[in-house]
């Protein structure tokens, strides 16, 4: 019987497939320009899909898997190469001699889902296209040389179910990591110090072993984090309370029964002395008496000097008090890393009696002490606004300067939009992000008003409480109190153009800041990732700002707001507007851009809510208030 001839037109299908040639050849270039054993052929005469290594899907049209393990490799991975694989899905090439970072273009790998690159060479920073592959499950880049933090944006990795970093040279404190999928974590014998995050510490100790200065979580709990200065006599004698009461009877006993003996000691001294001299003395006639001794204060220290050394170690509160507490018991409390900054670490304090405070511990500190004393009281004076977060205290010794804050717990901004966004989270809508918007304009609006510069504005500093009218912006102000080659400024992607340039912040610059907040809340993106735009000779990487730009400029306006919002019916309009104010205020020319209280009337003319008054905010624009400009001019 002759076969059937359809079936036989399908094998020869089947037979002769074959991917696209620039699957075909991209990994000719990877392998032409990677050193390798000769173990590798390629044939090209034969189907890329038969080659070593290759695998492509069950109708052989493209490749999905290039598992290549301790085959030789050598050398960095080169760009423009395995990024032509669309349909990648398994990456192995563990256990060669590749070096150097991983290709940015690897972002392109969208469906790439499990990447094994460990016991390599690869070095520099964490990769910055790993936390651009929506898709990916399983993240093997231990035994590498790879420097540096470990991103926040991590948690944009919804699926990641294995993150496999140890043995690497990673530095800074862990993130928090707040991935459901993930299964299996390891970051042991790096450089990472902090207290391990809440997110993470249901993972081993083996997990975090081999960490030097870390602490917290599945190791032993964190040590306190300043060191303690010389006790002042107060503070010994509040530190003795804590004695036992046994303790302090036997104490007193025994001070009691040496006091004693001495004066008796003293007493026989004397009456010796005294015995001695009239034996020496005695008079051969009458004399009258000797006068009286003269009788008064005998032996009194003056405690100037120990006021003086008191006040080097004191707690200084501003503002309105509120707390009940004084250094030695900050000494004693509880810590837990909370970030790092520009301007220092940031821990949560829990005193033993229960209250919760922020201690910033500033580093690189160039004021003098009056300096900073009077610095501080000022920012402790403009901080009586609900959206700007209340400075409470201040110490300034010669090794450290510390400010003290009201802890929020619901956290910052930063960690609200770009947070885990697996199942159980609750999105953040329109109505919250604009109340937002609103709070972290009037807090700005009032420390311009104030005169004080923020020169720190970000999606971190923006702390939240229950009401999002309430939110409050932390980190101003400060400055005036480094020396300008270390004076800390807004964050890459946050930072306005000039400021590069001339190291200066300005109320200008604060706005462009503002204007970059109000575009992380409408696209759902960090501005500290960069995005690739464009394609071929025109491809490039260009920061928030300019990719809204970009994409509007394609009237592909629908296509720059965070997936979350589109949910939410009969806002596009609202957006649109807030999406106007935002490009006015990322001008590149800073007198082209709003003052912060016009940004206030604007967002409130497109929102169409004034928020609660408390007597300290901008007051709402009326029929005279601005409008958004119809086209941005970056």
């Amino acid at each position: 019987m002759d076969p059937n001839p359809l079936l036989l037109l399908a094998l020869l299908a089947l037979a002769v497939a074959e991917p696209p040639p620039t699957e075909r050849a991209a990994l000719l270039s990877f392998l032409s320009q990677t050193p390798h054993e000769s173990r590798i052929k390629w044939n090209s005469s034969a189907s890329t899909c038969d080659w070593v290594g290759v695998t492509c899907d069950p109708n052989r049209t493209t490749v999905t898997a290039l598992r290549l393990p301790g085959a030789g490799l050598v050398g960095p991975i080169p760009a423009a190469t395995l990024s032509h694989l669309p349909s990648l899905r398994i990456l192995s090439l563990r256990s060669n001699r590749l070096s150097g970072p991983l290709p940015s273009d690897f972002s392109n790998l969208t469906l790439l889902r499990n990447v094994y690159l460990q016991d390599n060479l690869l070095s520099g920073p964490f990769p910055p296209a790993i936390p651009l592959l929506p898709r990916l499950t399983r993240l093997d880049l231990s035994a590498n040389n790879f420097s540096g933090e470990i991103p926040f944006s991590l948690n944009n990795l919804t699926r990641l179910s294995g993150l496999f970093l140890q043995r690497n040279h990673l530095s800074g404190s862990l993130p928090s990591i707040n991935l459901n999928s993930l299964t299996s974590f390891n970051v042991s014998y790096n450089a990472l110090n902090g207290s391990v995050p809440r997110s993470l510490d249901r993972f081993p100790e083996s997990s975090f072993a081999g960490n030097l200065d870390l602490c917290g979580g599945p190791l032993p709990p964190c040590a306190p984090f300043f060191p303690a200065p010389a006790p002042s006599p107060e503070a010994s004698a509040k530190s003795s309370s804590g004695l036992s009461k046994k303790a302090i009877i036997g104490i007193s006993v025994a001070g009691g029964v040496f006091v004693v003996l001495l004066l008796a000691l003293l007493l026989i001294c004397c009456v010796f002395r005294r015995r001695r001299r009239r034996r020496r003395d005695k008079p051969k006639v009458d004399l009258p008496p000797p006068p009286p001794a003269a009788t008064g204060v005998v032996g009194e220290t003056s405690r100037s000097g120990e006021g003086d050394d008191g006040e080097t170690n004191r707690l200084v509160f501003v503002g309105k008090r509120g707390y009940n507490f004084d250094l030695e018991d900050l000494l004693r409390a509880s810590a837990e890393v909370l970030g790092k900054g520009s301007v220092g670490t940031s821990y949560k304090a829990v005193l033993e009696d229960g209250t919760t405070v922020v201690v910033k511990r500033l580093k690189d500190v160039a004021a003098s002490k009056p300096d900073f004393e009077g610095h501080v009281e000022t920012i402790g004076r403009v901080a009586d606004h609900v959206n700007v977060l209340p400075l409470r205290a201040y110490y300034y010794s010669k090794d450290e300067k510390l400010l003290v804050c009201d802890y929020l717990p619901a956290g910052s901004l930063s960690a609200l939009i770009h947070g885990s966004r697996g199942s159980g989270r609750t999105p953040l809508d329109w109505e919250n992000r604009a109340r937002i918007a609103m709070a972290a304009g009037r807090g700005l609006a009032h420390l311009h008003s104030a005169g004080i510069v923020h020169g720190n504005l970000k999606a971190s500093n923006v702390l939240l409480r229950d009401d999002p009218d309430s939110a409050a912006l932390s980190d101003f102000g400060l400055s005036p109190l480094f020396s300008p080659s270390t004076v800390p400024r807004a964050s890459a992607g946050y930072r306005a153009p000039e400021v590069t340039a001339t190291l200066k912040t300005t109320f200008k610059s604060d706005v462009y800041s503002l204007g970059v907040l109000l575009l992380e809340l409408l696209t759902g993106r960090a501005p500290n990732q960069a995005v690739t735009v464009g394609g071929g000779d025109e491809e490039g990487v260009v920061d928030l700002p300019r990719w809204v730009q970009s994409v509007v400029r394609e009237e592909w306006t629908a296509e720059v707001f965070d997936a979350e919002l589109m949910r939410y019916p009969g806002v596009e309009e609202e957006m649109v507007g807030l999406l106007q104010v935002a490009m006015s205020c990322v001008s590149t020319m800073p007198d082209s851009r709003p003052d912060a209280g016009e940004v206030v009337r604007m967002i409130e003319n497109v929102v169409g809510r004034a928020g609660d008054d408390d007597g300290n905010a901008p007051s709402r624009g009326g029929s005279g208030a601005p409008t958004p400009p119809a086209a941005a001019t970056p």
